[in-house]
């Protein structure tokens, strides 16, 4: 979705919003979520920046992005997000400058239970509504902070005005015009409450593409911690182990990899190559052997660097 976003004043849009969402329900939770969210939950510490017109984008990064740490003013931030002929913030772009500032921007694909969640474990949250109708869009950036399930409320900061409380259905009413999209950015090393751990390493891998494998180490470790037995995340971790030149540890990350998938070529392949490189032949030929035996897309650069190895 790449629409035009914060296309009119806060104020009027409320109005708006009130009119057209006032018999909206009560979003449900799925059993899980039901029973194991807390009845409350106020994200302490986010900073209000007030929304002006089209940079409701700006203001809603700067806030989760100063919550984190980030000491970034909507001025900054305006150059990076805002689109002229577009008259507001696309996803993307908001997702993107998160990154340039050391975050990590983590989408939500949950819907409440992903937004709850989050809040309950400490994130405010971004959202995109659409404070109108599908076929007249006015796009809107607001930044979740708390809910209360008792009385089936949500507080954001939003337009004009910090903390405002909203009933969930209400709420959910125009968030569901944008496909319920919402974001986190979180430091590496803290992960979202919420998400599976692929979801997680698209999101860590999009940020060490932009920061490098020195900034994302954190990250892959917090994965491999929570996650354990997912091949891909010790896979990652010992790119981002190599990257950094630790190359005992990105050795001992392959290793795990392989043991957690032993069909993952890739990962015997880095461990062969990394072994060769270091001087170590017979360890590299068992790597490379078991990354030759395996079908795939590495098959023949396994094969290659095999053949390459010196004979003892």
């Amino acid at each position: 979705m790449t629409a035009p976003l914060c296309r009119w004043n806060a104020r009027l849009a409320g109005v708006l919003l009130l009119l057209l969402t006032g018999c909206a329900g009560t979003p449900a939770l799925s059993p899980g979520a039901a029973q194991t969210l807390p009845a409350s939950a106020h994200v302490g510490g986010v900073p209000f920046h007030g929304q002006r017109d089209y940079q409701c984008g700006p203001a809603s990064l700067a806030m989760v992005l100063n919550a984190s740490g980030v000491p970034v003013g909507i001025d900054e931030l305006i150059p990076q997000l805002f689109l002229p002929g577009r008259q507001g913030s696309v996803q993307p772009e908001m997702l993107a400058a998160a990154r340039r500032h050391g975050r990590i921007a983590y989408p939500l694909p949950g819907g409440f239970d992903g937004l709850l969640g989050e809040l309950a474990a400490g994130h405010p949250v971004v959202v995109l509504q659409n404070l109108s109708l599908p076929a007249w869009p006015l796009w809107h950036y607001a930044v979740v902070t708390g809910y209360d399930r008792e009385r089936q409320l949500l507080i954001h900061h939003s337009g004009e005005q910090a903390r405002q409380a909203i009933a969930m259905g209400r709420f959910d009413a125009t968030w569901a015009r944008s496909g319920r999209w919402a974001m986190v950015a979180l430091p590496p090393g803290t992960l979202p409450a919420t998400l599976s751990p692929a979801q997680a390493a698209e999101s860590i891998a999009a940020f060490e593409q932009v920061a490098g494998a020195e900034a994302a180490l954190p990250a892959w470790q917090a994965l491999t911690a929570r996650w354990p037995g997912h091949a891909q995340g010790w896979f990652a971790l010992g790119n981002a182990h190599h990257g950094g030149g630790d190359n005992d540890a990105a050795i001992a990350a392959f290793r795990q990899a392989t043991r957690q998938d032993p069909q993952l070529a890739a990962a015997w392949l880095n461990l062969g190559l990394l072994q060769a490189a270091l001087g170590r032949p017979r360890d590299a030929a068992a790597a490379l052997t078991r990354a030759v035996a395996l079908e795939g897309p590495f098959q023949a650069r396994a094969r290659q660097a095999l053949a390459a190895l010196p004979s003892e």
